[in-house]
C-alpha cells in the first residue's frame, strides 16, 4: 500500500475479513477436523488457514504495523504492544463453528495508543461484514447492499440482552442485571453479540467471563462507531496493550 490513511487501512481489513470468511465457508462445506490446544480450547483447519491468509495480507500491505494473532500467540510467538498494531482473531467462536452452528466471526482490529481504533468483522455464515472506527462510519455489508448502522434506544418494555452461550448458566448475570427492566435474554457464541448491539437489534451484552484482546478489538471499534460503548464493570474504559492480552469483565451497551 502506498497510502496508510484510516480509510485505506479499514478497507484492507474489510477485504481480508471477507476473503477469510469465504475460505472458512469452503472448509466448512467440505469438512474438517477439530483439535484441542494446550489451553483446552478447540482449533480447526479453518482457524489456521484464515489466520495465514490475513497475516500474509496485512504484512505484505503494511509491514510497518505489527500483527498480534491468536494462533501465532497460542503457538508460542512472543509479542508486545506498540503504539499501533493489528489484533487478529481468524475464527472467533470456534466452538460454534465446530458444532455446526452459525455464530462465529472473523475479527481484524487496529489498536492505536491503547484504544480500539478501526475494526472489520465478518460473519461468514450470515454473509455479513461489519466495519467502523474512529472517524469511520459503522456499516453492515450484506447481500442486499451496504447499510449504515446505529445502536438503538431501549424500548419501553425493557432491555434485550445477549449473553455468552458458554456461560449461559453463570449466576453473575442475574446479579449484574439486578433490578433492570429486561424484556429478553438470549445466549449465543462469539463476537456476533457485538454486531447485534451495534446494529440496534439488542441493547446489552455483559461479558463476565474471560476474553482476549483479539476477541474484542475489531467489534469494539465498530460498536463505538455505531454510538455504543464498551466499558469495564466500574465504568472505566476497556484498554488494549495488556501484558497478557487478557480482558477483565466488561459490558457492551447501546444507547442506554
Amino acid at each position: 500500500m502506498t497510502s496508510h490513511t484510516d480509510a485505506d487501512l479499514l478497507a484492507l481489513a474489510a477485504k481480508l475479513a471477507e476473503e477469510a470468511a469465504e475460505l472458512i465457508r469452503t472448509i466448512r462445506a467440505r469438512g474438517f477436523k477439530t483439535l484441542t490446544k494446550s489451553d483446552a480450547s478447540p482449533v480447526t483447519e479453518a482457524d489456521h488457514a484464515a489466520e495465514a491468509l490475513i497475516l500474509k495480507g496485512l504484512r505484505a500491505a503494511v509491514p510497518d504495523i505489527p500483527v498480534i494473532a491468536e494462533e501465532e500467540v497460542a503457538a508460542g510467538l512472543q509479542a508486545s504492544a506498540t503504539p499501533a498494531y493489528w489484533l487478529v482473531d481468524p475464527l472467533d467462536g470456534t466452538r460454534e463453528f465446530a458444532a455446526g452452528r452459525d455464530d462465529f466471526t472473523v475479527n481484524i482490529g487496529l489498536v492505536r495508543n491503547g484504544r480500539a481504533y478501526l475494526g472489520a468483522m465478518a460473519l461468514p455464515a450470515y454473509h455479513q461484514l461489519y466495519t467502523g472506527g474512529i472517524g469511520q462510519p459503522a456499516q453492515r455489508k450484506d447481500p442486499t447492499g451496504t447499510h449504515t448502522i446505529h445502536v438503538r434506544t431501549p424500548p419501553a418494555e425493557g432491555l434485550s440482552v445477549l449473553a455468552s452461550r458458554h456461560y449461559a448458566d453463570d449466576p453473575r448475570l442475574a446479579s449484574y442485571l439486578g433490578a433492570r427492566r429486561v424484556a429478553s435474554i438470549g445466549n449465543i457464541g462469539s463476537a456476533v453479540k457485538f454486531a447485534r448491539v451495534a446494529e440496534g437489534a439488542v441493547d446489552l451484552y455483559p461479558r463476565l467471563g474471560p476474553t482476549m484482546e483479539w476477541d474484542t478489538a475489531a467489534p469494539h471499534a465498530i460498536v463505538e462507531a455505531a454510538g455504543g460503548q464498551i466499558t469495564l464493570l466500574d465504568g472505566s474504559p476497556l484498554v488494549y496493550g495488556k501484558a497478557d492480552w487478557k480482558n477483565p469483565p466488561f459490558v457492551c451497551t447501546g444507547a442506554l
